[in-house]
């Protein structure tokens, strides 16, 4: 059934149980490469290809970039099902390289053919600001549509930074479906620390309740 054609949610406010977190989810795809957008003059950065990537450092990255937006999916695999995903030939992964360090996260999965899906992309907060997300997304197309593909897309949450949806759609994606996610709140399951995504309150379980 396609997404549009029936409502799973009423209208109105939905109660979403203590401990849980929700977030309105918006993908988005590019059916065409678009319009070379320049990079930010002088840029410092440069991209790294890494080729069979150490489930460690990928954890390390992974934090770094998405533990302000709780980025969790990733960290709670155990390392035969992370490494399965990104040591695939067809998943690229890139590390944005500052000053001799890693401040970004970069993932291309061409798993499905004639797509490629931006699977992770992001900056650390010491390069929020600075454009190096631009940066980065000219290469992350530049990279996709070097490749036999047809479409490219993303996802990207009411979680997220603020300013990511408008982002994406700055950069020439457009969006074409809505959807609702519930999940456990990583910091109460002690995934992520309690001072994680301070913008977001966490809703601990009422003592007593079922």
């Amino acid at each position: 059934m396609p997404p549009d054609s029936k409502l799973s949610l009423p209208d109105g406010y939905t109660d979403i149980p203590r401990g849980k977190i929700a977030a309105v989810v918006t993908s988005l795809e590019m059916l065409a490469p678009p319009r070379a957008r320049p990079d930010p003059p002088h840029s410092p950065w440069r991209l790294r290809r890494v080729a069979d990537p150490e489930p460690r450092w990928f954890r390390g990255l992974f934090r770094q970039v998405g533990q302000d937006w709780l980025w969790f999916s990733r960290l709670v695999l155990p390392d035969d099902a992370l490494c399965a995903i990104i040591r695939d030939d067809r998943v690229e992964l890139y590390a944005l390289e500052f000053e001799s360090r890693d401040e970004g996260l970069l993932e291309l999965d061409f798993r499905q053919e004639g797509e490629c899906e931006l699977s992770f992309f992001g900056v650390t907060p010491r390069l929020i600001g600075t454009r190096a997300g631009r940066w980065l997304m000219n290469r992350a197309i530049e990279l996709a549509w070097s490749r036999p593909i047809r479409r490219l897309w993303v996802h990207t949450c009411t979680l997220d930074h603020p300013r990511a949806l408008a982002f994406y759609l700055g950069s020439g994606f457009s969006a074409y479906r809505r959807q609702i996610e519930v999940a456990d709140d990583p910091r109460t399951a002690g995934i992520l620390p309690p001072t994680a995504a301070p913008d977001v309150p966490i809703l601990v379980p009422r003592l007593g309740s079922s």
